[in-house]
């Protein structure tokens, strides 16, 4: 997999230097000269590495660093200076903002190379190891803690662009009475199998998730609310069509779906996804309570219950 380089110096002979000595390697190397072009870039494209010139004329080096370890959507990708300063107060004051790394220019291509290779190694580990973190390992989606951060990153970004933003909570009907009956290690096949029909339900940059127990959850970046209503559906409909054998006995499996739409719920950019969460689970219960193998739609006005035939209105309580 090929790694994205970005790398920030005034200097365009450094740049041509730098492409020059990382042209052998499985890189692809984008270039700024200026610190908000370089600031933007790694905002928008997230670089495996940084190449960070310590003296930029206007805005130094070393408080582009600082910027970019404080934004939660930069911190984690490793900067490495480029610089002719030799002050061991410098080097060390860069280690403290976050740096990686230090190539003292001029450089040797060799070391450049060796040092760039150290650095994306380190970073293909660390982001092993982060993906695990946030994977649930028996079904494979991601799981409760990744959902907070993304739901909360996602309502933000939502509420910024004006885009839609849909989630949906779902949980499975009398899964504990699945798991008396024919055992725990049947009921984990069940759920693993749903966290596989969930992960083929969804498009590339869509998000799928276990909240906890038997319940899971879709995060639909840029989908209404009736797309969304649309999607439990196809999903619910598919669930029920599956069958699960336990002791030679055909066992049907279905669920209960919570749907709501950010711009219903006038969240603003601060919301944190207690919020969305509250109003999803809100619905799912007035679907439960409806008959269970529904789709509850949270509106401002009122839940709806929608099924392939028919609709009611569950007001809430004032």
């Amino acid at each position: 997999m090929t790694a994205i380089v970005l790398a920030i110096d005034d200097c365009p002979v450094v740049l041509s230097t730098v492409a020059a000595r990382l042209r052998a390697e499985n890189v692809q190397l984008v270039t700024a000269t200026e610190w908000e072009t370089g600031l933007a870039l790694a905002i928008e494209l997230r670089p495996d590495l940084v190449l960070l010139d310590i003296e930029l004329p206007s805005f130094s080096g070393l408080d582009l660093c600082r910027r970019l370890k404080e934004d939660p959507r930069t911190r984690d990708i490793p900067v490495i200076f480029l610089t002719a300063a030799t002050e061991i107060a410098t080097k060390l004051h860069g280690f403290d903002l976050g740096a990686v790394d230090y190539v003292t220019k001029p450089f040797h291509p060799d070391e450049l190379r060796a040092r760039v290779r150290a650095a994306l190694r380190a970073k293909r580990a660390q982001d092993v190891l982060v993906e695990r973190a946030r994977v649930d390992a028996l079904t494979g989606l991601h799981n409760r803690s990744h959902l907070d951060e993304r739901l909360a990153a996602e309502t933000r970004q939502a509420h910024i662009a004006g885009t839609p933003l849909c989630f949906v909570l779902l949980d499975l009907d009398h899964f504990k009475r699945i798991n008396d009956l024919y055992g725990h290690p049947f009921g984990d096949r069940v759920l693993a199998s749903v966290g596989e029909l969930l992960a083929r339900s969804i498009r590339p940059g869509d998000l799928a998730f276990r909240y906890g127990g038997e319940e899971l959850a879709l995060l639909l970046p840029g989908v209404t609310l009736e797309q969304g209503t649309t999607i439990a559906e196809r999903v619910r409909d598919q669930l029920r069509t599956m069958t699960f054998v336990s002791r030679g006995e055909p066992v049907n499996v279905t669920a209960s779906f919570g749907v709501v739409e950010a711009s219903e719920m006038h969240l603003g950019a601060e919301a944190s996804s207690e919020a969305f969460v509250t109003a999803a689970d809100e619905a799912l219960y007035a679907a439960k309570s409806a008959g269970r193998d529904r789709v509850g739609v949270w509106r401002r006005s009122g839940i709806t219950i929608s099924t392939p035939i028919e609709a009611t209105v569950v007001r809430r309580a004032s």
